[in-house]
């Protein structure tokens, strides 16, 4: 053999076996994607399927908390996760030091406001107990709401992270009451109103066109990714996933399934 020839092998081996990993890969070892319960988990259920076409096995690992997800992506019991906002992240990173980036878009879930005891938010009483996150982002996120519908006004600076703290003017002294985003549909019946993440609110059983009092604008800056640790940001699986989520199949999906409860990101 000339050394043209020899070359020409040792590349064809380099890939043939690259190739027998990549496929040993997909069948022996699924990519583990954690989602939380509801619409995350059911996009990837849709999603998975057409990745199971193209020889990429998955495993969807559900949660019921904002917080793990993160946690078990950053220890390596993930390889990806879908959950989460660009805000919601970017404080977990800063809090937490995790070295976890953006891999793409994914949906939004505009944030609604139920209640039990009232039919709009301007009914809502003085002193009204009013359940919000007690995470920073969506806590701010739905203080922001408040702001918009005229119940509230915060401090300029305090932007898309806001507190109770940040509210300088409360005419009808609502007293704000932080609970784990989970717990807040249980929670309704001891609240006059709460803010629920759509994800939790379907859930529940509540249908966010109908059910809410008062949306979030459609346009905001918490749609929804996919994230993974920063070293494996540019391997080539992730393109993978993110095309088969992103695709029209996808797209038809989420808005036959949810009815504008969800809206595609991407």
């Amino acid at each position: 053999m000339n050394k043209r020839t020899l070359v020409m092998a040792a590349a064809f081996s380099a890939s043939l076996a690259a190739s027998l990993a990549c496929t040993a890969f997909a069948q022996d070892k699924p990519l583990k994607i954690g989602v939380t319960a509801g619409p995350h988990a059911q996009i990837f259920e849709q999603v998975k399927k057409i990745l199971d076409k193209d020889g990429l096995k998955i495993q969807i690992v559900e949660f019921t908390d904002y917080v793990q997800p993160n946690a078990a992506l950053s220890a390596g019991d993930l390889d990806a996760n879908s959950y989460q906002h660009k805000p919601y992240l970017d404080q977990q990173v800063k809090d937490r030091g995790y070295k976890i980036v953006l891999a793409g878009y994914t949906v939004n879930f505009p944030i609604g406001i139920y209640s039990k005891k009232v039919k709009a938010l301007g009914d809502l009483k003085e002193g009204a107990r009013f359940g919000i996150p007690n995470d920073p982002t969506n806590g701010g996120r739905v203080l922001l709401v408040l702001q918009d519908k005229g119940l509230i006004k915060l401090k300029p600076e305090a932007g898309l992270k806001a507190t109770p703290l940040d509210v300088i003017d409360n005419p009808k002294k609502i007293k704000f009451i932080e609970l784990d985003a989970a717990q807040m549909p249980r929670s309704l019946d001891d609240l006059d109103a709460a803010a629920i993440n759509t994800n939790f609110a379907l859930q529940a059983g509540l249908a966010p066109g109908k059910d809410a009092i008062a949306q979030e604008a459609a346009k905001s800056p918490y749609v929804n990714i996919m994230a993974v640790r920063e070293q494996d940001a540019a391997k080539p699986w992730v393109a993978k996933v993110l095309k088969a989520y992103q695709s029209e199949e996808i797209r038809k999906f989420v808005a036959t399934e949810f009815k504008g409860a969800v809206l595609a990101g991407f």
